[in-house]
């Protein structure tokens, strides 16, 4: 019998289409961005302001015009829905009405359940935040490993593109002291290879209550300049 052609692709059939951005050059729609630091550095505080403005159809600086509210899909498997995420999007003045959680009540969600596409689907969602990584792998997997997760970060990668969706994944560092930052992202190096861009959170020394916001991958387009939020008894700025 004879062995089927393989499937090819010609490249003069690929249609070209530039890349969209959420936040430019920061957080590209239908790419995965990871936001990584140390415990308590702000991660998630960060991410659930991100959530906050666009909810509200703000852009993520002053100079960035408003744009239409955005819905959101947020999962979180740290904090509690009822007294600490519901409290500090409230703080930061979110519409609540545009941020969604898929229930796990029943079932733990994992990066490749097939309630992710159904929810993207479902709500047209243009972000989706899985905080932290390493809860979002599903059973059996083993983070080190660089198959098993290059193979996951893929198929959300494809997902993402598919429904031109931002998908945020929020890592913590390890503690390998002395180590280039890349290699302090908790589990295979393959994470951070599969992610377009690597946003950086970290404290500023001498600042209790600023934190930096440096970029250290981005593999379309420049480098963005470094920012920086402030974590006061105002809020977020």
């Amino acid at each position: 019998m004879k062995e089927a052609d393989v499937k090819m692709i010609k490249m003069s059939d690929v249609q070209t289409q530039p890349i969209e951005w959420l936040w430019y050059p920061f957080i590209p729609y239908g790419k995965l961005t990871i936001i990584q630091g140390d415990p308590g550095d702000g991660k998630t505080t960060l991410a659930l302001n991100i959530a906050a403005k666009l909810s509200n159809g703000k852009g993520l600086e002053n100079e960035i015009m408003k744009q239409e509210p955005v819905t959101i899909i947020y999962q979180t498997a740290e904090d509690g829905l009822a007294d600490t995420v519901k409290p500090r999007l409230e703080n930061a003045e979110a519409d609540c009405s545009k941020i969604l959680v898929i229930d796990e009540s029943s079932k733990l969600l994992s990066m490749t359940d097939e309630r992710l596409e159904k929810a993207l689907i479902q709500t047209n969602a243009k972000v989706l935040i899985l905080d932290p990584i390493q809860a979002y792998l599903g059973g059996g997997i083993d983070m080190n490993r660089a198959n098993e997760a290059r193979n996951i970060t893929k198929q959300l990668g494809i997902l993402s593109e598919k429904y031109q969706c931002a998908i945020l994944l929020i890592g913590h560092m390890n503690k390998a002291a002395g180590n280039k930052v890349v290699y302090r992202g908790m589990g295979s190096i393959d994470f951070f290879a599969v992610a377009r861009s690597v946003l950086l959170v970290g404290r500023v020394k001498g600042e209790p209550d600023i934190r930096a916001v440096v970029q250290i991958k981005n593999n379309i387009a420049a480098f963005g300049h470094s920012k920086a939020f402030r974590l006061s008894e105002k809020g977020f700025e």
